[in-house]
């Protein structure tokens, strides 16, 4: 792990996401773990357009660059995200991630 970044000019190695999570097209996912601050780890990660199912972890997040929906299974309701955009996920949420431009997000969880 580095303990800082240029988050927007990081090179990210991406991997497919796995074929059970998803939902539309070839999404691919890449992280950076930065380093841990009060017992969280905190990075970047990148995910391609695509569409893919997820259950959250405690996270807080801020969008980077990118243009994407989150859809909250259970709660039914959706979020629209893009550059600036600060978020709380929950440990246990149920959701689906429709990426239409790549999105890149700092995140401690």
């Amino acid at each position: 792990m580095i303990d800082h970044a240029a988050a927007l000019a990081l090179t990210l190695e991406h991997e497919p996401v796995p074929a059970e999570q998803v939902v539309a097209g070839q999404p691919t996912t890449g992280l950076a773990e930065l380093g841990v601050f009060d017992g969280r780890g905190y990075g970047v990660w990148e995910m391609t357009p695509g569409a893919m199912a997820d259950v959250e972890v405690d996270e807080i997040f801020v969008v980077l660059a990118g243009a994407a929906t989150v859809e909250f299974v259970d709660a039914g309701y959706t979020l629209e995200l893009g550059p600036g955009f600060v978020g709380h996920l929950l440990a246990g949420t149920r959701t689906i991630w429709t990426v239409t431009e790549s999105l890149r997000k700092i995140y401690m969880g």
